[in-house]
């Protein structure tokens, strides 16, 4: 049984080319909407944020031979858990993560952390959007809502849970934004220019998470722009193609005890 961490488009790709390479596989993801897109493709789904312990009981208690981590770029924590795990355990994890991009632009400002981007917003001022994710809104709120000078617009996934902390950080209705992508360069156009965006907020998620259209469309307006870039993790053993991941498995088990592996599926 391989524990597949999931939870992107790109992610769910693999895991299909995965499960149909013969493999058994228990997919993992945080959300429930990301476990139904993945139930729709007959995989065997767990929800929830995992601890280090997390992964390790399940490890255990599954018999899981190998961890393949197709998480967010962004995903640090669960990353690192679940390396913690397969160390403990000596058993092979595998990381999987979309190619980076470079992006050149003289409006273009690259940063390594949150707190960094929302300084550099905040000398900026104007109207501010922010494409980041719900997960660090609070670093962003507290620098940046109430300040003279400056609107903040918040983008992320049309969830209650989304809409209930952007209401709870103070943000007004009319300054949330909740729809999920990926857009065109032409719909992020429309949507800087309707609400007279000044400096755009993102992060180097790669090309499947639209980060170009976003740049490009920014560019082409003439916008500031603020790049958090990807964690520094050193992950070990790590590609940015499903052939790469597939053949390396191949390596790690031969024919005979893939099948093996694949019958381990019924212990679920």
């Amino acid at each position: 049984m391989i524990l597949f961490l999931a939870g992107t488009s790109d992610a769910r790709a693999l895991a299909l080319e995965i499960k149909h390479a013969g493999y058994g596989l228990l997919t993992t993801v945080v959300t429930e909407n990301a476990a139904n897109e993945l139930k729709k493709q007959g995989l065997t789904v767990t929800v929830g944020r995992l601890t280090s312990e997390d992964f390790k009981k399940m490890v255990v208690n599954q018999g899981i031979a190998a961890i393949v981590d197709a998480s967010h770029p962004f995903a640090e924590e669960a990353s690192r858990n679940a390396m913690a795990a397969a160390n403990e355990r000596n058993i092979p994890y595998i990381r999987y993560e979309r190619e980076s991009q470079v992006f050149e632009d003289e409006k273009l400002t690259i940063v390594s952390s949150y707190e960094e981007a929302a300084n550099v917003a905040y000398r900026k001022k104007g109207v501010i959007m922010l494409t980041t994710g719900s997960k660090t809104l609070e670093i962003f709120a507290r620098k940046l809502l109430g300040v003279q000078g400056i609107r903040v617009i918040a983008r992320m996934l049309p969830r209650q849970d989304n809409m209930e902390k952007c209401a709870k950080l103070g943000f007004p209705q009319k300054d949330m934004i909740m729809i999920q992508g990926p857009f065109s360069k032409y719909f992020d156009k429309a949507l800087y220019q309707h609400y007279g965006v000044t400096t755009m907020v993102t992060k180097e998620s790669g090309k499947v998470g639209s980060v170009d259209e976003k740049l490009e469309a920014a560019k082409e307006l003439g916008i500031e722009t603020v790049l958090i870039k990807r964690p520094s993790i050193e992950y070990g053993t790590k590609f940015s193609s499903f052939q790469d991941v597939i053949r390396h498995l191949a390596e790690i088990f031969p024919n005979n005890e893939r099948r093996q592996t694949s019958g381990l599926q019924n212990r679920i």
